[in-house]
């Protein structure tokens, strides 16, 4: 079984791009799609196969809706049973090495996905409204430094408290 090493990704790029890209008062919609075209271009060569935004739906609170992504659609509605929808619940970010290790609980929008990092989108601390996937076919792609490095744009982009 061969294993891919988590990769170095361009984070200060990202949040250089980030910069450019908000718009200044903008709303949650428009920081998301933003902080998606951002982030999209330095991190599909690293392996990153999808990325994008699940919001909790206002009119089901058991499920999540697909907001902003990048490079297409994905599953929408999903329930809280998923890698998104416990990292929604916990408030907490969650990198899963391989997805094939989740059984009956993972929600598979492309069958090539392997491996995955969602890190919240906190109103408060405990308290989420969405979150943010990133996807890649490799196992192992992810580690805590992508998710703590998320989670550092996720604030400076206002998505997150």
């Amino acid at each position: 079984m061969t294993h891919a090493s988590t990769a170095v990704r361009p984070w200060e790029r990202v949040a250089q791009a980030l910069q450019r890209a908000l718009p200044p008062g903008a709303d949650r919609h428009t920081r998301m799609q933003a902080f998606v075209r951002a982030a999209w271009e330095p991190l599909a060569p690293t392996g990153v196969s999808w990325l994008g935004f699940y919001e909790r739906d206002p009119s089901n609170d058991s499920q999540l809706l697909l907001a902003a992504r990048e490079p297409m659609p994905a599953c929408s509605p999903i329930g809280l049973h998923g890698a998104c929808g416990q990292c929604l619940l916990a408030a907490k970010p969650l990198v899963v090495r391989d997805v094939a290790e989740l059984g009956a609980g993972y929600i598979a929008c492309d069958p090539r996905d392997r491996s995955e990092v969602v890190v919240p989108c906190l109103e408060a601390p405990g308290q989420a409204w969405g979150v943010l996937d990133l996807d890649s076919h490799q196992v192992g792609s992810f580690g805590p430094a992508d998710a703590e490095a998320l989670a550092s744009l996720l604030q400076r982009a206002g998505l997150s408290a």
